[in-house]
């Protein structure tokens, strides 16, 4: 269902700054890391995001009633432009689960640090990770490394999926544990670009790996 932003009644204050195009720009709430607490914000700022459903998992559950069966579903959404996240949704059917699960990786949306960090490659354009980074969850481990342009994903399945979505063409990469349990590698992916983030460097450092300090 497409977004309509005439029909939308904004119940925050932030989605009212949203709405009256005070706030035009994601990263301005991000900078100044405030809560999001309506998708619509989302869906207005971020207009074209893609959804990939990752994985639907049977779980049940013992209860004193009975049996208990749900189906998980594992989601991730991006623009493939520099903006990706990830979600979880559990419900009776699947049609519900995979909307609880995009709903999920909307509210989980970060910003990703692209760039040119490796260091035979001189094209400056914003196609890989500017830095070796690590991510973990469980008992997986993904090193995520900077790559020439032309090699390609070189990761998991599930990894090329949310790597794609966040914009990111090229990369090598490393991983250990039980990488074939999807919702644990994915989970540690995603940790990994989270981590772009959290890197301190200098104006000239971040200049240097090809990263845009907008």
């Amino acid at each position: 269902m497409s977004f309509n932003m005439e029909e939308w009644e904004p119940k925050t204050k932030l989605g009212n700054l949203v709405k009256e195009g005070t706030i035009t720009d994601i990263d301005e709430i991000f900078e100044k890391g405030l809560p999001i607490m309506e998708l619509e914000i989302l869906d207005a700022l971020i207009p074209d995001l893609e959804e990939e459903v990752m994985d639907v998992n049977l779980v049940q559950r013992m209860h004193k009633s009975g049996r208990k069966v749900n189906f998980r579903v594992i989601v991730a959404v991006g623009n493939k432009d520099g903006y990706v996240g990830l979600g979880q949704g559990k419900a009776k059917e699947v049609g519900p689960a995979i909307r609880k699960a995009v709903d999920n990786a909307k509210y989980n949306i970060i910003k990703v640090r692209r760039g040119c960090g490796d260091w035979g490659c001189v094209c400056h354009r914003q196609h890989t990770v500017p830095f070796k980074v690590q991510g973990k969850t469980s008992s997986v481990n993904v090193s995520l490394i900077p790559a020439p342009a032309g090699v390609g994903l070189v990761v998991g399945d599930v990894g090329k999926t949310i790597l794609k979505l966040a914009g990111i063409q090229d990369v090598w990469s490393t991983s250990s544990g039980q990488t074939q349990t999807t919702v644990n590698f994915a989970n540690a992916v995603f940790d990994a670009l989270k981590e772009l983030s959290k890197v301190k460097a200098s104006e000239k450092q971040l200049k240097s790996m090809g990263v845009s300090s907008e």
